[in-house]
């Protein structure tokens, strides 16, 4: 499939890919963003990155995403506040770990 088309597939889907690398043990702001996982995996392996890339909805933040989904129900009275919110991730997101450009999910 040509990048082009896979780009416009990424965008029809509704997602994207988003990499966090690690520095000095603690995950950083993005590296890097893609519309599909193989440009992404390209990036990582060619760089030899270590970190995770983890599927990202477009226009949703993540929280909603997730109670949407089914996957998460606020249970706690921290669970509404806006740090929580802002800061939330989902193991139900779709991802991938990586330790110097080579897959750590592809060993299991």
């Amino acid at each position: 499939m040509e990048i082009n088309e896979r780009m416009a597939n990424a965008v029809i889907d509704g997602a994207v890919w988003v990499f966090s690398g690690v520095s000095q043990g603690r995950f950083t702001f993005p590296g890097g963003v893609f519309t599909d996982r193989g440009m992404a995996e390209e990036w990582i392996e060619r760089h030899k990155l270590s970190g995770t890339l983890t599927r990202y909805p477009l226009n949703t933040g993540v929280y909603d995403w997730a109670i949407a989904r089914g996957a998460f129900a606020p249970k706690r009275p921290h669970h509404i506040s806006a740090e929580f919110i802002g800061t939330f991730s989902s193991a139900s997101q779709e991802h991938y770990h990586y330790e110097q450009g080579i897959s750590k999910d592809d060993e299991k």
